[in-house]
């Protein structure tokens, strides 16, 4: 369950134990009679890597799905900051500071990587009718200001400035991932929920997504609370400061990655009844 490189880069994996940024209580998700998620709790502190694992069908996308507002639990609250966003649309939710990649990679493929990154900051924009069609005043020192940020930070955090004018839909897969981070980096979130960002790269893609990931959570210009949804164990056990095991809607375990890794329904879930009583023997 160790991932050397990945490792290598993680100096120590701290605990923190700040204030609770997400809340979800007692959540209940069905679709016709399959309960997807069963009375499902969780406490997201500001600051950690909270990752979230499961096997396929778990829940876990069910789950993301509910905190950013693409679905609406029947049952239960979802606080963030304290403040219930139930009701809140997807947009909403941006707004207060949550922002998602996906599982499957969700960019505009003909339009070029900083045009992809720059729709991240549309909900920021305040100009007017007429600055707005005349490109003068308030308009054009928003553009400035937002050019800035996404070309010195953005660019130069996820090291695509080679590509920056090169249209996405032309890229490898692994450098549209890291196009995708950058449009939900371009929110300026406080919470950044990241739907398998690993799947389907190679090991020098996955270092460096990782890279990115614990920079995002650790250097003082971002502090990012993270919610990693990943099927790699070696990343996530090297990565999170908690790790919160799913199965079948149920939660299993919430703890640190130790406590989750030496658990005997975490290792029944993802091994089977069979292969843990060899483990045994």
């Amino acid at each position: 369950m160790n991932s050397e490189p990945v490792n290598a880069y993680v100096e120590s994996n701290k605990i923190k134990d700040g204030e609770v940024l997400l809340e979800l209580e007692d959540i209940h998700m069905c679709f016709g009679r399959v309960a997807a998620l069963n009375g499902v709790s969780l406490r997201v502190r500001k600051g950690q890597i909270h990752s979230i694992i499961g096997p396929n069908g778990a829940g876990k996308t069910v789950m993301m799905n509910c905190i950013n507002g693409l679905y609406r639990p029947q049952k239960g609250g979802i606080y963030f900051k304290g403040q219930n966003i139930n009701r809140l649309k997807p947009y909403k939710r941006a707004r207060l500071g949550i922002a998602r990649t996906f599982q499957k990679v969700e960019v505009f493929g003909g339009m070029t990587v900083l045009d992809n990154i720059r729709l991240g900051r549309h909900i920021f924009l305040e100009t007017g009718i007429v600055s707005g069609a005349m490109y003068i005043g308030k308009t054009a020192r928003e553009e400035i200001r937002h050019r800035a940020f996404i070309e010195e930070e953005i660019i130069d955090l996820l090291e695509i400035e080679h590509i920056r004018d090169k249209p996405v839909g032309m890229l490898p897969y692994g450098l549209q991932k890291r196009v995708e981070l950058g449009r939900a980096l371009a929110l300026e979130p406080e919470l950044l929920i990241l739907d398998e960002p690993l799947a389907g790269l190679n090991l020098e893609e996955v270092e460096d997504l990782a890279r990115f990931i614990l920079d995002v959570n650790e250097e003082k210009r971002w502090e990012v609370t993270c919610i990693l949804v990943e099927h790699d164990m070696g990343v996530v056990m090297d990565l999170s400061d908690y790790v919160f095991v799913l199965n079948f809607g149920n939660r299993i375990i919430d703890g640190t990655p130790e406590e989750v890794q030496n658990h005997p329904e975490v290792i029944k879930a993802y091994l089977g009844e069979e292969d843990l009583y060899a483990t045994r023997r």
